[in-house]
């Protein structure tokens, strides 16, 4: 179940919402006047995400020139590369 603290809360209990990002590396969803506003979490869990959806990016590129047909058997990439250290 997410946290939700209200913009007050984040003003007042700063280090205790600190705290809990790092402890649980999740976000706490922040309201102003009662709806959603902010979702604060760590450095460590922001960079964590960012990581990920760099990862899934990459991936998406490597199924997309499989699915082109622009990829070579390993074989003779792996030919190539030795080659080229020679």
């Amino acid at each position: 179940m997410p946290t939700i603290k209200s913009s007050a809360e984040l003003r007042n209990n700063y280090n205790e919402i600190s705290t809990f990002c790092h402890n649980y590396s999740e976000p706490v969803f922040i309201t102003k006047n009662g709806k959603g506003d902010l979702a604060v979490m760590s450095i460590e869990a922001y960079e964590t995400l960012t990581s990920r959806f760099e990862l899934y990016g990459l991936l998406k590129e490597g199924l997309d020139e499989i699915a082109d047909g622009s990829t070579k058997p390993f074989a003779e990439a792996m030919s190539e590369i030795r080659s080229r250290r020679k």
